[in-house]
């Protein structure tokens, strides 16, 4: 089983994803946790090249690249092997990203960028895809609050970031795998219909 988890920085989802993946494993599940960018020694020199603040002159497309070169060798290296030994992944970001940060966020072709994500992944696609949503204004106020912690991706502005969240809206209404979660709940409570999801999930899979 493969999952996934998106949001906006600073949306809490790398907590869901912790939680998750201890709650899987105290279930029995064995599983593969990673990050996109990152994951391999290759994507996470990639990683840090991309959030470097000291970056700002990085082309839209060179960025983009940066991406999914990580991303094409996180899942030749590791998801493929990982689901094909029949473990679970869980995965804090993958190419919906892509589509909602270099996509809507920074006004690239959405349909060349959904090319570029397919061939990436060798046509891997999540089975559930979280998207933990919180309101712009949010994400400001959690930002300044560890200001000193903010990278070059986390500091693109309001506009960038409304686009982004629209963008994940729009995915959500167009992919059944995708899970729109309230990320202004308490985290406990967010978990609990994380796992409910999944249960579900692993529930349909043993059907089938």
């Amino acid at each position: 089983m493969f999952i996934t988890f998106e949001g906006l920085d600073f949306s809490g989802k790398s907590t869901q994803v912790k939680l998750l993946v201890e709650r899987l494993s105290r279930e029995n599940h064995t599983v593969v946790a990673l990050r996109d960018p990152g994951g391999t020694n290759i994507g996470e020199k990639i990683r840090t090249i991309l959030l470097d603040k000291n970056l700002n002159g990085m082309a839209d497309f060179t960025e983009l690249f940066l991406f999914s070169a990580s991303r094409s060798q996180l899942v030749q290296e590791v998801i493929k092997p990982a689901l094909e030994g029949g473990l679970v992944v869980v995965l804090d970001r993958f190419y919906d990203s892509t589509t909602a940060y270099q996509g809507w966020g920074r006004g690239l072709s959405v349909d060349a960028i959904k090319v570029i994500n397919n061939a990436a992944a060798g046509g891997l696609m999540p089975d559930l895809t979280f998207f933990i949503d919180i309101p712009v204004p949010e994400v400001e106020k959690r930002m300044h609050q560890l200001k000193s912690r903010v990278d070059r991706m986390e500091s693109s502005g309001r506009e960038f970031y409304d686009r982004v969240r629209q963008g994940y809206l729009q995915l959500a209404k167009e992919e059944k795998r995708f899970q729109v979660i309230d990320g202004l709940q308490p985290v406990d409570e967010v978990h609990d219909l994380i796992w409910e999801k999944v249960q579900q999930q692993v529930a349909s899979r043993t059907k089938s």
